[in-house]
């Protein structure tokens, strides 16, 4: 069962991503910059770990890494046309970037750096 629910992390991410890139405005904090790019490098590279730690990748960590790199990546570019679509959004080339490189940077750690994957894996209580 467990495993089953891990596979909705990615779908919850997707849908979010979608129901608010649909939004004519999106609320944020006035924190005075503008953290916009970070939230993007963020999300997508949560979307890419969600995506990366799914157990059919547990024995196929190249597949893992491509398919999470080029699929949160690729939904990058959809969600800045799903905007292009939404009256009061416009499109930006630097947000699709940063998409990619949070999906890049994520994978990477994930699949790259055995600390931070068994930091994420790691679990406090054995059931």
């Amino acid at each position: 069962m467990k495993e089953k629910v891990t596979y909705l992390y990615p779908v919850f991410i997707v849908g979010t991503l979608t129901l608010v890139s649909g939004q004519t405005e999106v609320a944020a904090p006035d924190v005075g910059i503008s953290l916009d790019k970070v939230a993007h490098f963020v999300v997508f590279g949560a979307l890419a770990t969600s995506i990366i730690r799914l157990p059919v990748f547990r024995d196929k960590p190249s597949r893992g890494f491509w398919t999470a790199l080029l699929f949160s990546a690729g939904f990058g570019i959809l969600d800045e046309w799903h905007q292009s679509t939404t009256p009061g959004r416009q499109v930006e080339v630097a947000d699709a970037v940063a998409d990619a490189l949070g999906a890049l940077t994520a994978s990477s750690l994930y699949r790259w750096v055995f600390w931070y994957r068994a930091l994420l894996e790691w679990k406090p209580v054995r059931v």
